[in-house]
């Protein structure tokens, strides 16, 4: 029986070993959905979710892909069109939510004040078989869209990345100079100044991975990685800044800001976390996708959008 959470970890470690960072978008916005930054599902225009993000994105790096729409081999058939000959699928994830009686330590059936069966809710894992709709052929026309821009835009602020840190509420302190880190103990934020960066993606993406980092204090989400005092060089403290990398992925696909961090000092560490712990990736996704969620929340109407959209 296949170990969905080995061959998950596999796949994001053997991305790792060929330098492609998983989480980072591997298009311009102007190649993607306008609906969603996500993966989607070619015909039923649902995104993709947790952690088959990362794995489709690292998908269409590795092997060039220029669209971010997938399906199964089943719904290229039923749409008119077919797989061709010799393409390799894509390992997804598919997550069916279940419920179960809960019990107690002596096998009781757990039941709460009015007598009713407490129940426990949980999901069940099974691998899922992705095609990139360019490996495809046939289909309707609708199903081939956008072509992707190289128009470089000039640097001016972003609006919708830089409304999201000014709702944080974030101090941040802007210093001529090669830092950008977060201090838990001043709880401040401190970046070179904007014209330092080559591009407004990198300003955005680097202030929103310490924006990720920001979120883990004490006073908001209490995240081990930021609270727990370790060392820099710690498995600890390379698992922390995995979880922001992930999660200023997810915050620049979500305000369509393009941005690479380029955090190569880490990519020993992450790997040998990886395969150490296979259910490690999936934490990391998850605790990424909580303080991206946290973030969003704190910009009322449009933080609600966007989180309706990380969670879909």
């Amino acid at each position: 029986m296949s170990d969905i959470y080995l061959d998950v970890t596999n796949k994001i470690v053997s991305a790792l070993s060929q330098g492609v960072i998983p989480w980072i978008k591997p298009w311009t916005t102007a190649s993607s959905s306008a609906d969603c930054p996500f993966p989607i599902n070619a015909i039923s225009r649902r995104p993709y979710a947790g952690i088959n993000i990362p794995l489709l994105w690292a998908e269409a790096r590795l092997r060039g892909f220029r669209q971010d729409r997938w399906l199964t081999f089943n719904q290229a058939r039923k749409a008119g069109g077919h797989v061709r000959k010799g393409e390799q699928s894509t390992l997804a994830v598919l997550y069916k939510p279940m419920s179960k009686e809960a019990h107690d330590e002596d096998g009781q059936v757990v039941r709460d004040e009015q007598g009713n069966i407490k129940m426990v809710q949980f999901a069940l894992l099974r691998t899922h078989c992705l095609f990139n709709i360019e490996q495809t052929e046939d289909l309707p026309a609708e199903e081939q869209i956008y072509d992707e821009c190289d128009d470089q835009p000039a640097f001016i602020d972003h609006a919708p990345a830089e409304q999201l840190l000014v709702a944080s509420g974030a101090r941040i302190e802007h210093r001529y100079g090669d830092q950008a880190f977060y201090q838990p103990v001043r709880d401040l934020i401190q970046l070179p100044i904007k014209g330092q960066f080559e591009d407004v993606g990198s300003y955005y993406a680097t202030a929103l991975h310490e924006l990720t980092h920001w979120s883990g204090h004490l006073s908001r989400l209490n995240r081990d990685g930021i609270t727990g005092g370790h060392a820099f060089g710690s498995a600890e403290y390379a698992f922390e800044e995995l979880v922001a990398e992930m999660g200023a992925a997810f915050l620049c696909a979500l305000t369509g800001t393009q941005g690479e961090l380029r955090h190569e000092e880490y990519l020993a560490s992450w790997l040998k976390i990886l395969k150490e712990d296979k259910r490690a990736i999936f934490r990391a996704s998850g605790q990424a996708r909580e303080a991206s969620e946290y973030l969003l929340a704190l910009q009322s109407d449009q933080g609600t959008e966007m989180i309706e959209r990380l969670t879909a």
